[in-house]
């Protein structure tokens, strides 16, 4: 394994620091006191939707428990947090829901 140096961590995190604070400059510094238009704030509604599964997919998809194959408790635990939010429209019945087939599916098959 190769060691690197001191001065090109220290450069990494300065130049990762200095496009962190830009990018979120842009939208705070530049434009943060102007109204923005309506299409913009409409498209911003779905990014915290946008989030969620997107943290979640790969955990169902690629999990680390079974060294990134696919496998039917978590498919299962998937499919069924869908179903109970498509049927209910609430975020904290599909969560639960999803966690108890989960661990229900967890107990059955192993």
């Amino acid at each position: 394994m190769r060691d690197i140096a001191t001065l090109d961590i220290w450069i990494t995190i300065v130049c990762l620091g200095l496009g962190s604070f830009g990018l979120r400059f842009v939208f705070l510094g530049l434009i943060g006191d102007r109204p923005l238009p309506g299409w913009v704030l409409r498209h911003l509604r779905y990014t915290a939707v946008a989030v969620l599964p997107g943290l979640v997919a790969p955990m169902v998809v690629w999990p680390p428990a079974t060294g990134g194959a696919l496998d039917l408790p978590r498919m299962t635990a998937a499919c069924v947090t869908i179903l109970a939010g498509l049927v209910t429209r609430n975020v904290l019945v599909a969560i639960v829901s999803g966690a108890a087939a989960l661990y229900l599916m967890l107990y059955l098959v192993g």
